[in-house]
């Protein structure tokens, strides 16, 4: 599936978000929600594999260009009304897919309005990465991105010496992150400043939750996918063989006919 379009939404408050519209820009079919650290312009070889709908809409979440600003009134309720205005764009939507923030984005919004199909990949939920909130103001206040993407790698996700050194080894690769961790201290901060509700996805009709299975029972993407699961007793659980969180930029292929093999009959 090729992309067809770019479309930008005005979302209120001084800001805008837009998406990449991939297939049948006529046609709704499945609405791509990427999280922290990730823009549109990532999940692109995840959509291009795609061919169970007729059309995929990627959305680039505010704070990562061509999107507009945060703005001051950021919270996570900011990101579930970028998603709703979004969804009344894309009437019709079959199926919402959201991984790790964006995950617990489009369970939330699920919570506000009736959905089809949701499904997430290793959605992460309060407390997740709590404790390197000082660590990343302190950064945010002196623009010091290098620390931003370690102090996410190192202190949130848990990699080793050798993976981050790896990491930076990528020239190219390093600047993508550090562009993208710029609005990360106000994305860590929104997860954690209320309290979840009891039940997530209440009004999906279905919903399927994927983890990585390096990831399965470990922290910390595995322990808050469970934290999640508590809350969403009527989802099924996948999982998707030999991978963790980065599954849409180690193994595209293998994420998009995991979700295809999900998507509901047409």
């Amino acid at each position: 599936m090729e992309q067809t379009i770019q479309k930008k939404l005005p979302v209120g408050g001084g800001s805008w978000v837009t998406v990449d519209v991939y297939g049948d820009p006529d046609v709704p079919g499945l609405v791509v929600v990427p999280g922290a650290l990730s823009d549109a312009h990532e999940w692109r070889r995840v959509a291009t594999a795609l061919d169970a709908w007729p059309s995929v809409t990627v959305v680039n979440r505010r704070g990562r260009a061509p999107s507009g600003p945060l703005t001051s009134a950021y919270s996570l309720q900011t990101e579930v009304d970028d998603l709703g205005v979004i969804l009344d764009e894309r009437k019709g939507t079959q199926t919402l897919f959201g991984w790790s923030y964006g995950g617990l984005i489009a369970l939330l919004a699920a919570n506000g309005r009736s959905l089809h199909h949701v499904v997430a990949y290793e959605p992460v939920m309060r407390p997740f990465g709590s404790h390197a909130l000082p660590d990343l103001k302190t950064a945010e206040e002196t623009a010091d991105w290098d620390a931003t993407v370690e102090i996410v790698s190192r202190q949130v996700a848990g990699l080793d010496t050798a993976h981050v050194e790896a990491l930076r080894a990528d020239r190219q690769g390093w600047a993508a992150l550090r562009h993208l961790s710029r609005p990360v201290h106000a994305e860590t901060a929104a997860l954690n400043a209320t309290p979840p509700p009891d039940e997530l996805a209440r009004r999906a009709d279905r919903v399927d939750l994927i983890i990585g299975q390096c990831n399965h029972g470990t922290a910390p993407y595995g322990t808050s996918f469970d934290d999640v699961r508590q809350r969403v007793p009527h989802a099924r659980v996948h999982v998707l063989a030999g991978q963790g969180h980065m599954a849409h930029l180690q193994a595209p292929t293998e994420l998009g006919h995991l979700l295809d093999g999900l998507a509901p009959a047409r």
